[in-house]
């Protein structure tokens, strides 16, 4: 057993060695190294060139107006360039963090974009890219194409001059020198090379984050405005189902129970008198009595199942796939289980989805999956129906985006015409 555990921290070790070569962010972060340098040479010369030109103008004021209005727009245009290219290499989402221009003349926006620390801050970016964009490409450059060289300089050390090759106090020969040199470029190919590569990648992602994205300030700000909206849109639709409570109440159950009372007051005065009246009364009250039970369970069919508080999400619904018109395959994979407000929505998200589904997609199946990944609870319905589901057509997926958005998760509908019919939502459920 000991031994087998060192076997298993060992290979544990050589996976995460290599574990570079076999994500595709690596070789996305290498394009972006490579090509980084050649994009903020041109745009280093672009935005550098305006400033310089802008300050030394100042002295004379109104000329410099003309050339500082065109700094900002180009450094604008140029910081929206880098923010794509971030996302497309690297997979990361840099919103725009600059504030709207306010409305009026061209003087007052000119203002605004001279007192905007987000837009100098972009300024300085598209500058002091020219310095480290230079620095990864070198570190980049030289650890693939040095360790290449090396692994190749057996084959080609004699055709250099007196048969050596010399790197400042030290040559290497012909032999072993050459042999050890290649193991050398092979282990810089394997590990060392990758792992620059991802530094180099990281390191510039996270100066533009601090540089072309939102502050903390602004994210924060960001998402208590998310928040704020999503908790009164959740308070909205906790209100619009108490009236629809109360509504189906009156119109529903408090009617059949009042006229289940009467035929039963009505039965109880003809029991001496007409037996077989008072008979059919008593039948016509056991059926009122069935519809009043039936709108009853309609009725609280959106509330908490009590077969969720005690065996989780599976089993309660199990029991909703069971009752759905549509076949439904189901796929629950959550070894712990979430908080419970995190699995009463994704419980409410499957059973609404699933009501959409046998409603208005004309669908001849579906599927649920539920799995947990570490602190994100994902689920996503699947149907084969029609299609062109929307959340602003008033088919139930507004209530249920709200829902979402109330516990700070996500959700996206992927509903073409023709269909399929696709609903991803991700639930953060804790570490």
């Amino acid at each position: 057993m000991p031994g087998g555990r060192a076997l298993t921290r060992v290979s544990i070790v050589i996976e995460n060695l290599f574990r570079p070569w076999r994500r595709a962010s690596t070789w996305w972060g290498l394009a972006y190294a490579l090509l980084g340098f050649l994009v903020a040479t041109v745009t280093f010369s672009i935005v550098f060139t305006l400033l310089v030109t802008t300050v030394s103008l100042l002295i004379v004021f109104p000329l410099a107006i003309p050339v500082a209005w065109l700094m900002f727009v180009t450094s604008a245009g140029l910081g929206r360039l880098e923010r794509s290219r971030t996302r497309a290499l690297l997979g990361h989402e840099l919103p725009d963090p600059h504030a709207p221009l306010p409305d009026g003349s061209w003087w007052a926006k000119l203002k605004a974009r001279a007192k905007s620390a987000s837009r100098w801050k972009e300024i300085a970016y598209l500058i002091l890219s020219f310095l480290t964009t230079a620095i990864g490409f070198v570190l980049t450059a030289a650890a693939w194409c040095g360790s290449a060289a090396l692994v190749a300089l057996p084959l080609y050390i004699r055709a250099l001059p007196h048969d050596a090759a010399r790197f400042g106090l030290f040559s290497v020969t012909p032999g072993a020198g050459a042999v050890i040199a290649g193991v050398i470029g092979l282990v810089g190919l394997a590990l060392i090379a990758p792992w620059i590569t991802v530094g180099v990648a990281t390191a510039e992602a996270e100066m533009a984050k601090w540089l072309l994205g939102p502050g903390p300030s602004a994210d924060l700000a960001r998402r208590v405005d998310r928040l704020e909206a999503s908790r009164t849109a959740a308070l909205d639709s906790a209100e619009a189902e108490r009236r629809r409570i109360e509504r189906n109440l009156h119109d529903g159950a408090q009617q059949r129970l009042v006229a289940l009372a009467m035929d039963l007051g009505q039965a109880s005065e003809r029991f001496d008198t007409d037996l077989d009246t008072a008979k059919e009364l008593v039948v016509g009250a056991h059926e009122e009595a069935k519809a009043a039970l039936a709108d009853l369970r309609q009725l609280v069919r959106g509330f908490h199942p009590a077969i969720l508080e005690d065996r989780g999400l599976d089993a309660a619904l199990s029991a909703v796939v069971a009752s759905s018109p549509v076949p439904v395959k189901l796929a629950v994979d959550v070894a712990e289980r979430p908080p419970s407000t995190i699995e009463s929505t994704a419980y409410f998200v499957v059973s609404e989805a699933l009501a959409n589904v046998a409603k208005h997609a004309n669908a001849t199946k579906a599927s649920v999956t539920i799995a947990r990944h570490g602190d994100r609870l994902a689920v996503e319905v699947t149907d084969d129906g029609v299609g062109g589901a929307d959340p602003a057509g008033g088919t139930g997926l507004r209530g249920l985006a709200e829902r979402v958005a109330a516990v700070d998760g996500w959700m996206q509908v992927l509903s073409p015409q023709g269909g399929p019919t696709t609903v991803l939502v991700e639930l953060p459920c804790g570490s």
